[in-house]
């Protein structure tokens, strides 16, 4: 059934064109979180103020439209996606207001948790909710799913640490419970709506049983349903309402702000794992270490260990435990290394007396403690990556009592068993009895739907009914458990949440079927298909995490949202289906605006780098292959006759003036379709190359100094502070620490093979890499001498799958780290210097080296937040500058105390300078501007 016209002649008077998407690719696109359902909505709306989402819901409301709200697409059980209208968070929900030294922090639905984290830190403070989602999951979705995680347990969660919200309910309406003036105004306007909810609490109360119920059920960690604990904990109406509203995943309402109660982070941790030789010593011991000072316990049955005893990294040991082992990993933190030592001390004595299979002590070295969270970390991608082609990961959450862990565990394990889920995990944040249990499901069969459905439902007798306890502990009751609240709550308590959905969503507008639905298949409906598109991304299991590292989120497609569409694109074409309107809109959306840096391969669970996709798909359609060989074989002319383009830009640029040129160049751009580039004002000038004759004899140590072609060719803008070229400014610095510099022979003629290969011709990129390597391997005395690469992506394209091991290749950050430090002396500067870590500096594991090195050179850095490509992507940011001005958009005021930025890539700093407001350059200029040669 379609919208209705009314309804949508108001939204398009209220949503500008941009923020509206209706076509197939974008709903296809925005149709899937991270569950394994599939809704595809009729509309998706981006929203950049409450003021929208007021008036959205006044329409909906009016029209009985049904909408649902989304953040980051993270949540697992399908309470995400809508056949309706999707209302999705823009760019401006991303307010945060630190209150009270740390105490308290008010936050705006679009901020990323992780970010909340890193304001905190500072204070050493952080929010209660530590999902495992936290670098991808916004605050929105955080609060509406009472998200939690592996520290939170129950006291930290948001209902728990809920200071106060601003909410937009179904009618339209605003409350802010940290306004006077706004609950006055709504206590006018709602009274009877708070009248009820007054009563329905008094009324609950008053039911001993049913209270009681409700009481022990959130001594587990449960979020299955709506959080009836707030009609017992609290008796005034509003803060009945707020608490409502955690854990209703946008089913009563649209979180506007969110206040918390933040809780220490300290900085003092350590961490252990502790492998018993049966499930029942290790659950035994749960109680026991309840009682001390321990922020996280997480257990790990045998299979989850064997899931990641091959992988790369792993201890040996991992691989020989004996087949009923079963493990915790235990964290402790405290504010200082005594008291974390007292604290220790105390957990091992606790347990002291349990039989012991193997044990890793208590480490405070980072090295130690990240393996073991490395192994509980990698167990679910660790099932990701073996299942079939076609089927799905299902993650489901459930709590036990604590005190029946073991028999819970066991009981588990033989439904997996006889359902023949033999590839499933079992895994678990042991303190609150919330196990996780892992599986691969296809859905394209009958009979696999007939088997999820038989499992699920021994599942839900078994915890709900049997044993008592959560069907959801942490993600959420989505379409997944809906039809189940009834038979763990009992028709009383069920009712009660149904009175509430009447009550404050009296025309059921607000994400119907989630939560709570009429239907008792709603859970076998609308099973999303993964059908296979590719090796590359296969194992993909659309969980979004890549999602806030990719340049293009928010302009066309993020990694997750392309390979939603090509494999869409792929069942089609074997469905004999025209995909012909679809692949033209995917060429720009999917491939054009894709910088392919692979910064998505580095937040991907099981390791998809779709930028990997993205190039073979171009090599497809790459026509050119004449050309490339031609440019493979005459690069020095090739990079000749860039040096003369730029040089004839530069000349109109004297003639024309730079604001005319850059017209002028707008518009033939326009006229050519946009495959012409355009100028600014920070293009840049030749390069004019001269290099020194051969080397010198000398007591010098030597290094070889690889140019990359930009550095050759692309010099210092007209109006950039400073004018000498990379070239000279890296070469003059290695001097003044005493290096002798030297060349590769005919070095105008080398390249990397990175311009080639992003453009789809791996055979030539091939080539080319492989004559430079041979070039270096002369000019360095067969690795005698180490080798400066002075750009960052052309670093990363030599020692990616480097078979010659004499060679030493270094980018600028960690040659000046391992080389130039001893070397030099530093005088850092006052003003503020801005820092882009490329996205191949992150590839080479140097970010955190790349900081350390500016500040040694200047006493405040500047760290632009959420900016991790900016999209410029070798030439992307000449021939699709949208891309470039997408990802950088939020520059310019985050780097506006700044004189400077600093990088390791030229052409990044091409786009940096121009959408940042400030010249950027390389690391080697800031260095050389504070360092003399030390004496040695």
């Amino acid at each position: 059934m379609s919208l209705p016209a009314a309804f949508l002649a108001a939204v398009e008077r209220l949503i500008p064109r941009e923020r509206r998407f209706d076509d197939p690719l974008s709903t296809l696109a925005f149709g899937t979180d991270a569950s394994f359902y599939r809704l595809i909505p009729k509309l998706v709306l981006r929203v950049e103020s409450e003021a929208e989402v007021v008036e959205l819901l006044k329409l909906a409301h009016a029209q009985q439209v049904a909408v649902t709200f989304r953040a980051a697409g993270t949540s697992l059980s399908g309470q995400a996606i809508s056949d309706s209208v999707l209302i999705v968070l823009g760019d401006h929900w991303n307010g945060r207001d630190i209150r009270a030294n740390g105490a308290q922090i008010r936050l705006q639905p679009g901020v990323i948790g992780a970010q909340a984290n890193a304001v905190l830190a500072p204070f050493q403070r952080k929010i209660g909710p530590d999902p495992a989602s936290i670098n991808a999951a916004k605050i929105g979705g955080i609060v509406a799913n009472n998200s939690s995680g592996m520290c939170c347990g129950t006291a930290q969660n948001s209902y728990k640490t809920l200071a106060g919200l601003r909410l937009v309910l179904a009618d339209g309406s605003v409350v802010d419970s940290e306004d006077p003036m706004s609950v006055a105004a709504f206590r006018q306007s709602h009274g009877a709506l708070l009248a009820e909810l007054a009563e329905l609490g008094r009324q609950t109360r008053a039911n001993s049983a049913l209270a009681d119920k409700i009481r022990h059920k959130y001594r587990l960690k449960n979020t299955t349903g709506f959080s009836l604990n707030a009609l017992v904990d609290f008796d005034q109406p509003l803060d009945i309402l707020n608490h409502l509203m955690v854990g209703s995943e946008g089913t009563l309402g649209f979180i506007s702000a969110v206040t918390y109660d933040t809780v220490p982070d300290y900085p003092h941790k350590a961490s252990a794992l502790i492998v018993f030789p049966d499930v029942e010593n290790c659950c035994r011991a749960v109680p026991l270490l309840k009682q001390q000072p321990v922020s996280a316990v997480e257990l790990l049955d045998r299979r989850s260990l064997r899931s990641v005893e091959n992988m790369q990294g792993m201890p040996c040991w991992v691989r020989e435990l004996s087949a009923g082992a079963c493990a915790l990993l235990i964290e402790s933190r405290a504010a200082s290394q005594s008291l974390l030592h007292e604290q220790i001390e105390r957990i091992m004595a606790s347990i002291a007396e349990f039989p012991v299979e193997k044990q890793v002590d208590f480490s405070e070295d980072p090295a130690v403690y990240n393996q073991l969270w490395k192994i509980r970390k990698d167990t679910f991608p660790a099932v990701g990556a073996v299942r079939h082609t076609g089927t799905t990961v299902i993650i489901e959450d459930v709590t036990f009592p604590v005190e029946r862990l073991a028999e819970g565990v066991n009981r588990l394990l033989e439904l997996l068993d006889r359902h023949h889920y033999d590839e499933a995990i079992l895994f678990g944040h042991a303190l609150e009895g919330n196990l996780h249990f892992v599986f691969t499901q296809g859905f394209d069969d009958p009979a696999q739907v007939a088997r999820y459905e038989a499992f699920m439902g021994e599942v839900a007798q078994l915890v709900a009914v049997e044993f008592g306890g959560a069907l959801k502990a942490e993600h959420g009751t989505g379409r997944n458990m809906a039809p189940f609240v009834e038979l763990e709550w009992g028709t009383e308590a069920y009712q009660l949440m149904w009175k509430i959905k009447r009550l404050l969503d009296p025309r059921g507008i607000l994400n119907p079927d989630v939560v709570l639905s009429a239907d008792p298949e709603i859970h076998l409906k609308n099973l999303k298909p993964l059908p296979a598109a590719d090796e590359i991304v296969d194992k993909c299991i659309e969980c979004g995490f890549c999602e806030p590292v990719c340049p293009s989120n928010g302009l066309t497609l993020t990694p997750r949202q392309r390979i939603v569409i090509w494999r869409d694109i792929q069942a089609k074409k074997r469905a004999g289906i025209d995909t012909t309107e679809l692949e033209q809109a995917y060429h720009y959306h999917g491939l054009d605006t894709c910088a392919a840096t692979g910064l998505c391969a580095q937040r991907c669970p099981v390791g998809i780098n779709t930028g990997d996709l993205v190039r073979k798909l171009r090599a497809r359609e790459a026509g050119h292959a004449g050309a490339a060989d031609w440019l493979a074989g005459h690069f020095a002319a090739a990079l000749k006759g860039t040096r003369l383009t730029l040089a004839a830009a530069d000349t109109a640029r004297k003639l024309l003036g730079a604001p005319r040129l850059a017209a002028l160049s707008a518009g033939l751009r326009r006229l050519s379709g946009e495959r012409l580039p355009q100028w600014t004002a920070v293009m840049p000038q030749p390069v004019r190359l001269h290099l020194p004759a051969a080397p010198q004899q000398t007591d010098k140590p030597r290094v070889v100094y690889l140019a990359a072609c930009v550095s050759r060719a692309m010099g210092p803008a007209f109006a950039d502070a400073e004018q000498v070229p990379l070239i000279d400014k890296t070469r003059a610095l290695l001097e003044k620490a005493g290096y002798q510099v030297v060349f590769p022979a005919e070095l105008d003629n080398l390249c990397c093979g990175q311009p080639f290969a992003s453009k789809g011709y791996p055979e030539q990129a091939e080539t080319k890499r492989r004559e430079l390597i041979a070039a270096l391997v002369k000019a360095s005395r067969g690795g005698l001498d180490p080798i400066y690469c002075d750009t960052s992506p052309c670093t990363l394209r030599l020692v990616q799958d480097l078979q010659d091991e004499r060679l030493e290749v270094y980018d600028p950050v960690k040659f000046i780290r391992e080389h130039l430090l001893e070397r030099l002396e530093f005088s850092p500067q006052a003003e503020p210097v801005a820092v882009h870590v490329t996205c191949s500096t992150q590839h080479l594991g140097e970010a955190q080296g790349l900081i350390d090195v500016v500040q040694r050179c200047t006493q405040t850095v500047v760290i632009p937040e959420g900016i991790h490509c900016c999209g410029f992507a070798g030439d992307k940011g000449f021939n699709v500058p949208e891309l470039n001005a997408h990802a950088l958009r939020s520059l310019q005021e985050a780097v506006q105390q700044c004189g400077e930025g600093i990088s390791t890539s030229r052409t990044c700093e091409i786009g940096l300078s121009q959408h940042g407001g400030i010249d950027y350059h390389g690391l080697v200029y800031l260095v050389d501007r504070v360092t003399r040669a030390k004496t040695l």
